[in-house]
């Protein structure tokens, strides 16, 4: 049994995982400032003997004894995350330092939740660990970009200089239960668009494509790279190569909700992606993990999540 710290354990994927954890026997300390995340999404796991949720900023300096960290703490919808871009900021690279100083002062093992906005609106598809990405600095999305890029760079550098077991993952579109109805993210959109009988908004000709991965299987890909060899530090793909343009996945989300919603069109975002969609062949080839969930499965088990919520 291992003492792990989960940061932003009471959001959307952290949720998953700090229930997974607790769950495999693990003591699992949740740190949240809950300005994305909810007690409703731990509530099964309050008043557990092995888990125990801590409201704090990341980046305010923490002190615990930990054999593991797993860094998720961060807003991940632009919704979100360009409601306070230096908060952001604050939070991808303090976050990450004070997270660091954590590690290294118990000798733990840390593993940093990067993201596929690393590569920006990408020249190279599908997106390979080894590219460098295309992004815009000071665009509207960048707080969130560079924050993350920003973060590998100091778990690196604490790397080199400390030889800190580090782990990198760079997640890409996820979806499942636990979603904030008002998450600002397609999958979320479209769901509650349809259910509510409201117009299916997509932004830009929907063509632009994505990737999308349910949450289960990510938080499996992200405990195998935990747990897997120290000398494969990453950064490593988790995603479903999967490619569906946004028109297609309104009218799969359409026909599933049985839903007589229109479709509707409107500018796209400054600084959105065209194409999204992860080369997982590092990940197959080093943790031995590849989604299992496909994205009709995915999708009935998130329409259904969404279904139960009251007042939605």
């Amino acid at each position: 049994m291992k003492k792990i710290l989960v940061t932003g354990g009471a959001g959307f994927i952290g949720s998953h995982l700090c229930r997974k954890l607790v769950n495999d026997g693990h003591e699992v300390i949740c740190l949240d400032n809950f300005f994305t995340g909810s007690k409703t999404n731990i509530q099964d796991l309050i008043g557990k003997p092995n888990f125990d949720v801590i409201r704090q900023d990341v980046t305010q300096p923490v002190k615990f004894k930990v054999d593991e960290i797993y860094n998720l703490a961060c807003p991940a919808s632009p919704v979100h995350y360009q409601h306070d871009p230096i908060a952001t900021m604050k939070t991808s690279v303090l976050g990450a330092i004070n997270m660091l100083e954590l590690a290294q002062d118990n000798g733990a093992k840390i593993l940093q939740a990067s993201t596929s906005e690393v590569y920006g609106d990408p020249l190279v598809h599908p997106q390979l660990e080894n590219y460098w990405g295309n992004v815009n600095p000071i665009g509207i999305r960048s707080c969130y970009d560079e924050g993350k890029r920003a973060a590998e760079t100091l778990f690196f550098d604490y790397h080199r200089k400390y030889a800190m077991p580090i782990k990198i993952i760079r997640i890409f579109n996820t979806y499942g239960t636990a979603m904030h109805p008002n998450d600002g993210r397609v999958v979320s959109n479209f769901i509650v668009q349809a259910l509510n009988g409201h117009d299916l908004t997509i932004y830009g000709d929907g063509q632009q494509t994505r990737s999308f991965c349910y949450v289960d299987d990510l938080v499996a890909g992200m405990m195998k790279m935990m747990n897997s060899d120290n000398n494969f530090i990453g950064p490593v793909n988790l995603g479903n190569p999967g490619e569906f343009t946004m028109l297609e996945l309104a009218e799969m989300v359409k026909a599933m909700t049985q839903s007589q919603s229109s479709i509707i069109f409107k500018p796209l975002p400054a600084d959105d992606p065209k194409q999204r969609k992860p080369d997982i062949t590092l990940a197959q080839q080093k943790l031995g993990w590849m989604p299992r969930i496909s994205l009709k499965e995915g999708l009935a088990k998130t329409i259904q999540y969404f279904s139960n919520l009251e007042g939605l």
